[in-house]
């Protein structure tokens, strides 16, 4: 998996000097937040639910490699083949093998990020195949050969104008003078060019949301009705999910889908939630004359039994990155890898290794919401702070974080020599506050100073306020 994550503060400065992604950042966060909570509202059972998913997904992770052996014993019933794969470079070498046996020149794509972690389309493109993505996001986001900026909504960070341009641009038959500046017209647009390539399809590849021991079934949602027609046309339909998508039953994943669509896009359920079990059977009308699913581990199992373990039960509802402060600002792509937000700045570090992911635990404010938000209850800020642990053990701070992190220890083991410096440094910070309180330049201190004033301390300090309010 490609990242960038080693660039996060450059990329964070470009993020917020762009007026276009700040622009479209500030239109959609709000309406995220809003709908989640009127629909969470709406339910007084929301809570529960997120007990009882997270239980759910506790008892799946406690039982994994059962669950997952039942999931294969079912596909193969079913008329079905699952292919393991420990790595990306497997699963890619899975899929590949067959198309190319089916001699497939065209593959439909249904989201999935998983796919985006393999980085599948450019191993398709390599080899002669051509992907298409059909959710409307990602099709946007593939034409400027881009990441997705955000889970659920992959082009969250574009404009309606950049929109418009793009299409001009890829969409050579279109009419200048056609109208294209309302969101129904571009729809439209899109929708009249991947038309055509749904039937051009040899080979349809989707996500999936759930895998469902019981049945041998996927679960996709959507709420474009893309997921149906990659799976339903092309004559073989291949699913790739990560080994923690499994869930045991289809009742348990009904319980998980009553928190999903709320947490995610505020709505009871999504549009379309397709059940897909083996390929099409005698007698059925439609459906892919092959089916196949394509299980990734990448690192996962090496989280088991670790304090990151928790990150497995994450269903990709986007709501932490929705209510944080911190993506918010700077957008999907400043994360530099395929998962962004408080969930990609756990998860990268456990695909890629602290080494190169040493910023992203950095990212947070630790405000809490998103663990206050997850519908699965998973908390991140703790493992955030294991992150930084794992961090700081392997000496990847900078030398001055360190220096100053020692100077302080020193002062914390001597409660002299600390009350007398600190009292010091209050005076003086107070002093240099000049009677306003606040502070607009700070020595060692400007990558806060240069956005926002810094509190200057009222005199006193906590130990000293402390001891005469004994008295």
């Amino acid at each position: 998996m490609d990242t960038s994550t080693a660039t996060f503060p450059q990329n964070v400065k470009r993020a917020l000097a762009d007026s276009q992604l700040q622009h479209a950042m500030t239109e959609t966060g709000p309406r995220f937040i809003s709908k989640r909570s009127k629909a969470r509202e709406a339910l007084p059972e929301f809570d529960a639910l997120r007990d009882q998913a997270r239980d759910i997904k506790d008892h799946v992770l406690a039982y994994l490699d059962l669950y997952l052996e039942r999931y294969e014993e079912k596909v193969v019933a079913a008329g079905g083949k699952v292919h393991w794969a420990a790595t990306a470079e497997e699963a890619r070498a899975a899929i590949l093998g067959i198309c190319q046996r089916v001699k497939a020149r065209t593959v439909t794509k249904g989201k999935s990020m998983i796919s985006e972690e393999i980085d599948l389309n450019h191993h398709f493109e390599a080899n002669g195949i051509t992907p298409v993505e059909t959710d409307l996001g990602e099709y946007l986001i593939q034409l400027r050969k881009e990441r997705p900026s955000h889970i659920i909504a992959p082009a969250v960070h574009l404009t309606r104008d950049q929109v418009e341009a793009d299409f001009r641009k890829a969409h050579t038959h279109l009419d200048p003078k056609r109208d294209l500046s309302e969101i129904p017209a571009l729809v439209e647009e899109a929708r009249q060019v991947l038309r055509q390539k749904y039937f051009d399809a040899d080979v349809g590849v989707t996500g999936a949301n759930f895998l469902v021991a019981e049945t041998g079934t996927s679960i996709i949602v959507t709420n474009e009705g893309n997921g149906d027609l990659t799976q339903i046309l092309p004559k073989v339909h291949v699913v790739i999910a990560s080994i923690e998508k499994i869930v045991p039953t289809l009742e348990d994943a009904s319980t998980i889908l009553r928190v999903l669509a709320r947490s995610a896009t505020g709505q009871d359920f999504s549009n379309y939630t397709t059940l897909s079990t083996g390929p099409k059977r005698p007698g059925d009308l439609d459906g892919p004359e092959e089916y196949h699913v394509v299980i990734l581990d990448n690192g996962r199992s090496d989280v088991l039994g670790t304090e990151f373990q928790d990150m497995l039960r994450c269903i990709r509802c986007g709501a932490c990155l929705n209510h944080c402060p911190v993506y918010q600002a700077v957008g999907g792509h400043a994360y530099g890898g395929v998962y962004p937000g408080p969930i990609g700045s756990v998860v990268t570090p456990a695909l890629v290794g602290i080494e190169k992911a040493k910023h992203l635990p950095n990212a947070s404010t630790f405000c809490g919401r998103c663990e206050e938000v997850c519908p699965m209850r998973i908390p991140l800020p703790r493992m955030l702070r294991a992150w930084r642990e794992k961090e700081f053990e392997k000496h990847l701070q900078p030398q001055a974080m360190r220096t100053g992190l020692g100077l302080w220890a020193f002062l914390a083991k001597r409660p002299k020599l600390y009350q007398m410096v600190t009292r010091l440094a209050a005076r003086v910070l107070h002093n240099r506050g000049h009677g306003t309180g606040r502070m607009s330049s700070l020595p060692l201190a400007s990558g806060w100073t240069q956005c926002r004033d810094f509190p200057a301390p009222q005199g006193k300090t906590f130990q000293q306020m402390w001891k005469e309010r004994r008295k």
